[in-house]
């Protein structure tokens, strides 16, 4: 059988690319607006410490270092679980154009098991573990699929930008649950509530805003992909395997792509533990509390969201490769002045140059990724990606767990992983040409569609 006719050709897609209107470009971005509240109350501030100081703290038995592992096999068990999946998700939703239904799955999937969360108190150690992994999985699959829709809404030239401009507003809807949360908290301790009632109320306040503002981008974002005509003799998953297989045999054409990838996949390991694990250093060796956690991480949000809006402007000024080098000695500085922290004032430091640096590099590295796919496999290029993150999920928070367990808890030692992950990602980032990875894309989308 053709491979061609599995695919839609350009001349059939180009119509439909790039012709989004302001209200559906917002709705796009508002998605990252909505998730957002998700990871920075569940996997990196609120419940992160919860879980390892409360769930499963040493008031329950828990050994020194075994509960920063067991929350770290929670988050690598999901990304595993999506690492497998999202290149097929991807397949398949391109092939069915049916992104916006995954989507709507992944999110409903997401609100109800992070609502759940509230659930579980000190000792409920397995029940938190399934319901994070569940969380987790359904939190990354959504970040799959909205990112597919990227190359649908605007021209090649313009992905930098509005990649920024989603991941600055997710910053910023970040920012506005931990707000509420705070708020919240603040009013239970005068009552003399205690944290097992204020950390699950807070969960599902996550939950609901969630919910409310993920709202407009299924009223308004458009699916523009046309369904394709393949084998009817053919199940839809056999289809997408052996697009997903094609894909990989391909991997000289896409060299900047793949090599890009490897990249993507040894720094994003730094990031990947600094995101679920941050908290649990300031909490654990310089001595956070719950408030004054949520008000570093808020900060850190704000600082995060300028980062990916500058950033977003300056790679569509001066590329996406040189923007990210400086955007990964930033990490480095930042992995160094934590490192040497000794109290608040040096974490706070720290903190805002890792929130500079993290809202650059991930609205580098998700359109760097969109320039290096062709535009009719947009969802399936875009799978990998998720794949290479929900790896770099698994590896940089398990190194970061594992090291803090044989050390008996030892944090310090356990930052050294995330800095190696940091350098490593910066020299291999020198073999990435942008501009050869940009033609080969263009490359392919021509031959598609003749």
């Amino acid at each position: 059988m053709n491979s061609n006719q599995n695919k839609p050709s350009v001349d059939d897609n180009s119509h439909l690319m790039g012709n989004a209107g302001r209200r559906e470009l917002l709705s796009w971005a508002l998605y990252d607006f909505a998730n957002s509240g998700y990871t920075t109350v569940v996997q990196t501030t609120i419940f992160s410490a919860y879980f390892v100081g409360v769930v499963a703290g040493m008031a329950q038995g828990v050994t020194p270092g075994l509960s920063t592992l067991l929350w770290s096999l929670s988050i690598g068990t999901a990304n595993f679980i999506v690492m497998i999946s999202g290149p097929l998700v991807g397949a398949i939703a391109d092939h069915r154009a049916c992104k916006k239904p995954f989507l709507l799955i992944s999110s409903v999937g997401c609100i109800l098991s992070t609502a759940l969360l509230a659930l579980v108190g000190p000792g409920d150690i397995g029940l938190g573990m399934v319901l994070v992994t569940l969380s987790a999985i359904m939190f990354a699959s959504g970040e799959n699929l909205i990112a597919a829709f990227l190359p649908e809404l605007v021209p090649e030239k313009n992905m930098g930008r509005m990649s920024g401009y989603g991941w600055s507003l997710g910053y910023f809807g970040g920012l506005l649950t931990l707000g509420i949360c705070l708020a919240y908290i603040t009013w239970a301790k005068q009552q003399g509530m205690p944290e097992t009632h204020f950390v699950p109320v807070s969960l599902l306040i996550t939950a609901g805003i969630f919910a409310l503002t993920a709202t407009p981008t299924f009223l308004w974002l458009r699916e523009r992909a046309i369904p394709v005509v393949w084998d009817k003799s053919l199940s839809n998953l056999q289809v997408s395997y052996a697009r997903l297989m094609h894909t990989f045999k391909e991997a000289a054409r896409f060299r900047d792509l793949l090599w890009f990838l490897i990249t993507l996949g040894v720094y994003q390991s730094g990031v990947s533990t600094v995101v679920v694990l941050a908290a649990i250093y300031a909490q654990e060796v310089i001595g956070f509390d719950t408030q004054s956690l949520i008000v570093l991480i808020m900060v850190v949000n704000v600082t995060a969201a300028v980062g990916a809006f500058i950033c977003g402007h300056l790679q569509d000024r001066m590329g996406s490769v040189p923007t990210l080098a400086i955007t990964l000695f930033i990490w480095i500085v930042a992995v160094i002045v934590a490192l040497f922290a000794n109290d608040r004032a040096d974490m706070w430091i720290a903190g805002n140059i890792i929130g500079l640096a993290m809202g650059a590099s991930q609205a580098v590295g998700r359109a760097l990724v969109s320039k290096f796919s062709p535009t009719e496999r947009a969802g399936e290029f875009l799978g990998l990606w998720g794949l290479v993150n929900r790896l770099s999920a698994i590896v940089g928070p398990l190194s970061y767990g594992l090291i803090n367990y044989w050390s008996h808890g030892n944090h310090r030692l356990s930052l050294l992983s995330t800095l190696s992950f940091f350098i490593a990602g910066l020299v291999l980032l020198s073999k990435v040409d942008e501009s050869r990875g940009k033609a080969a894309a263009l490359s392919s989308s021509v031959i598609a569609g003749k």
